[in-house]
C-alpha cells in the first residue's frame, strides 16, 4: 500500500472564546478526506501510526476533542452533540466539502453526531470498536445510568479500570492494559467524568433514526456480543476483525489503515 507523505501540520481552530481544538492535518488536500476522532480519555496521536499506513491520496485530519491531547475548552457542556462540535469547527476551519468520519470508541458516538449534523457533508461514518457495547452507547434506564455514574463519581480509577477490562479479550497483555489504563485516568477533568456519564445518556437509537449516512462498524470479535448485533445489525454494517483490543488501532495500524482506506473508498 503506499503511504501518505509530506509533513502532517499541527494546527487549532477556536470555538469562540471557551474552547480551542488542536488537529493535525496530513496528506494531500485534494484527496478524499478521512477525519479520525479518538475515544475517551485518548488523543490523536494514537492514530500516528495508522496515518503513516493510509494511502498517499488522502486526505487525514486527526482531531483532539475539547480536554483530551493539546485541546482546551472552559465550557459547561460535555455531550457528544458539542463534541461534534468540535469536529465540525475543524471541518470548517479546512474548507471541507465531503468527508468519511471514523471514530474510535466515544469517538463513534461523536462521529455519528458529526453525520447528523452536517448530513451534506459527512458521506459516511467509521465506528472503530464504537456502538456495539450496549451497557455504553444505547441510552440506559434510569437505575443502570445512576449504577455507572455513581461509580465513577465514586471510584474513578475503579470505573477506568473495568472499561479497560472491559475492553481486552481473555489473556490479553497485561502491561498494555496497564498503559492504557494510566492514560485513560489522567484524563482532564471535568471533561472526563462529565463525557462517560454523556455517553451513558446519549440516546444512540434516537440519534441513529436521524442519521442517514451508511454506517460501518469494525468490532473486536472476542469482545463483540451478539445481543448487539442482533439488536442494530439491520442498521450498521458490523464486521469482525481480529486485530487486538478494544485499542486496536494502537496495536495494529497497518490492519486499521486497511480497513479505513477500505471503507472510505467503498
Amino acid at each position: 500500500m503506499a503511504t501518505t507523505s509530506g509533513a502532517h501540520r499541527d494546527l487549532e481552530v477556536r470555538r469562540s472564546d471557551h474552547t480551542t481544538i488542536r488537529y493535525t492535518a496530513g496528506g494531500r488536500p485534494d484527496g478524499p478526506a478521512l477525519v479520525l476522532i479518538h475515544g475517551w480519555g485518548c488523543d490523536r496521536h494514537d492514530f500516528d501510526a495508522v496515518i503513516d499506513h493510509l494511502p498517499s491520496d488522502h486526505r487525514v485530519l486527526a482531531v483532539d476533542l475539547a480536554e483530551h491531547g493539546g485541546s482546551r475548552s472552559t465550557r459547561d457542556v460535555w455531550t457528544m452533540e458539542e463534541f461534534a462540535r468540535d469536529v465540525a469547527a475543524v471541518l470548517e476551519a479546512e474548507s471541507v466539502d465531503t468527508a468519511v468520519v471514523a471514530g474510535h470508541s466515544l469517538g463513534g458516538a461523536v462521529a455519528v453526531e458529526v453525520a447528523r449534523l452536517l448530513p451534506g457533508t459527512v458521506s459516511r461514518v467509521i465506528a472503530l470498536d464504537a456502538l456495539v457495547y450496549l451497557s455504553l452507547f444505547p441510552a440506559q434506564d434510569e437505575e443502570q445510568t445512576d449504577a455507572l455514574v455513581r461509580m465513577f463519581r465514586t471510584d474513578f480509577a475503579a470505573g477506568v479500570r473495568g472499561l479497560v477490562e472491559g475492553g481486552s479479550p481473555a489473556g490479553f497483555d497485561a502491561a498494555l492494559k496497564d498503559a492504557y489504563f494510566e492514560k485513560m485516568v489522567a484524563v482532564r477533568q471535568p471533561a472526563g467524568l462529565r463525557s462517560i456519564e454523556a455517553l451513558v445518556r446519549w440516546d444512540m437509537d434516537a440519534v441513529l433514526r436521524e442519521t442517514e449516512q451508511p454506517i460501518t462498524v469494525f468490532a473486536i470479535r472476542d469482545l463483540a456480543a451478539p445481543e448487539a448485533m442482533d439488536r442494530y445489525g439491520d442498521r450498521l454494517d458490523i464486521v469482525l476483525v481480529d486485530l487486538g483490543s478494544h485499542h486496536f488501532p494502537v496495536e495494529a495500524p497497518e490492519g486499521t489503515a486497511k480497513l479505513l482506506a477500505g471503507a472510505v473508498n467503498a
